[in-house]
């Protein structure tokens, strides 16, 4: 037992090593190894018959912030090597040499020296629940207890592509107005602050009464050029605070994922959103082969929004106590019926998973088209919001003018 442990911790200490050198035959040959010195690096591979030339200790370079694209891409050449056949360490070592982030690369080769220590792959995952979350793990462990972890790893990279792709639309849905909004805003400030000033010290000059939208307009101007180094970061700053705040504070965050269910325009579109996700997660969930009450636990964070979450806790507990999903469901009052029925007939005809999918499948084709609806109605409504905006500067600098032509 205790020569295992040194062993173990022996290996957790081990580093990677590039060298070069040349074979028997007096070939140059190169390539990387793992081993806990150069000294240890350099005595295998003169056993091997090669005679080292140079040996350098790899050291990964910082790289960016891991995101979820990474993970999903990771996750589908995973599956894609084990289905051909690659052995489990070596596509871990192919696919962190080949990725050009060098945080992956590096979470890679700690999962990697994990493995070899002995931990299960998802034992592995679980200890990096920042870029793993427990749906993930709990995938992987049910294909390594199945015997088709290259099934589940294909499975788990088709979900979580089509959880990006919802992630990818809902957000384009939201960038495009806010960029507009924010552009008018600076071309707004820009105006009163170089523009009207100009306009007032030659409206001063005529020594006549001004119109009240001009008076309006200049008054703006003037808190604008007075306390614009006040109004940009207050303005910046309360945008990152909440959005620092929907993110951190739960209370926040219920109370925002409840508004914007709510929301006119775009509540229609998160209902969806969150549709998808939910039964998309279930699905791939319940296929895999793990329990109901389980599956559950992943489900309703998945989902994204807390109203979802919400209703997955009081779903959970009443399949716990024997209470059919589609009764479950019914009771909170949160699914259309329509996704009631399509699960109704999936526990009836015992094919859940499949009638899951066809529902995600259905909302997730709904999303699509509620953001292309969105966008061709957010067009005409900012530019007639921009219009409006700009065209009342210019008409209420101009009005003096106008004023002025008619009494000459």
């Amino acid at each position: 037992m205790a020569t295992a442990n040194v062993a173990r911790k022996a290996v957790t200490k081990e580093f990677v090593f590039a060298w070069e050198g040349k074979d028997r035959n007096g070939k140059q040959v190169r390539g990387e190894m793992r081993a806990a010195g150069d000294a240890l690096v350099n005595a295998t591979l003169r056993k091997q018959g090669i005679l080292v030339s140079k040996i350098k200790k790899q050291t990964f370079k910082r790289g960016g912030k891991i995101s979820e694209k990474d993970v999903t891409l990771f996750t589908r050449q995973l599956a894609t090597m084990m289905r051909a056949g690659v052995p489990l360490l070596q596509a871990f070592d192919i696919v962190g040499r080949g990725h050009s982030n060098a945080s992956v690369a590096k979470l890679l080769s700690d999962i990697r020296t994990d493995i070899e220590t002995g931990s299960s792959l998802n034992q592995a995952f679980r200890k990096y629940p920042l870029y793993f979350d427990p749906l993930f793990c709990n995938l992987i462990s049910a294909g390594e207890q199945a015997g088709i972890l290259d099934s589940l790893l294909d499975r788990l990279a088709t979900y979580k592509e089509k959880i990006i792709a919802i992630k990818g639309k809902i957000k384009s849905a939201l960038f495009y107005p806010a960029a507009v909004l924010a552009v008018g805003f600076i071309v707004t400030a820009v105006i009163m602050i170089f523009v009207i000033p100009a306009f007032k010290s030659i409206f001063t000059s005529f020594g006549a009464d001004l119109p009240a939208p001009t008076l309006i307009v200049m008054n703006i101007s003037d808190i604008f050029v007075g306390y614009w180094w006040i109004i940009f970061p207050a303005i910046f700053g309360s945008i990152y605070f909440l959005m620092q705040l929907w993110r951190r504070s739960p209370t926040v965050q219920q109370f925002m994922d409840r508004t914007l269910l709510k929301a006119p325009v775009f509540g229609d579109l998160v209902r969806k959103s969150s549709i998808a996700r939910w039964t998309r997660t279930l699905a791939t969930m319940f296929a895999a082969g793990v329990p109901l009450v389980e599956a559950l636990d992943s489900v309703g964070g998945a989902s994204g929004n807390f109203v979802y979450f919400e209703a997955t806790k009081k779903i959970q507990s009443d399949v716990s106590t024997g209470v059919s999903l589609t009764n479950a469901m019914q009771n909170t009052n949160v699914f259309p019926n329509m996704v009631l029925q399509m699960v109704s007939i999936g526990e009836e005809s015992g094919s859940l998973d499949s009638m899951l999918g066809k529902v995600a499948d259905f909302y997730e084709g709904e999303v699509d088209d509620a953001v292309d609806a969105l966008s061709s109605l957010m067009e005409p409504l900012i530019m007639v919001v921009l219009g409006t905006l700009v065209g009342g500067l210019v008409v209420a600098m101009y009005l003096p003018i106008f004023k002025l032509g008619q009494v000459v």
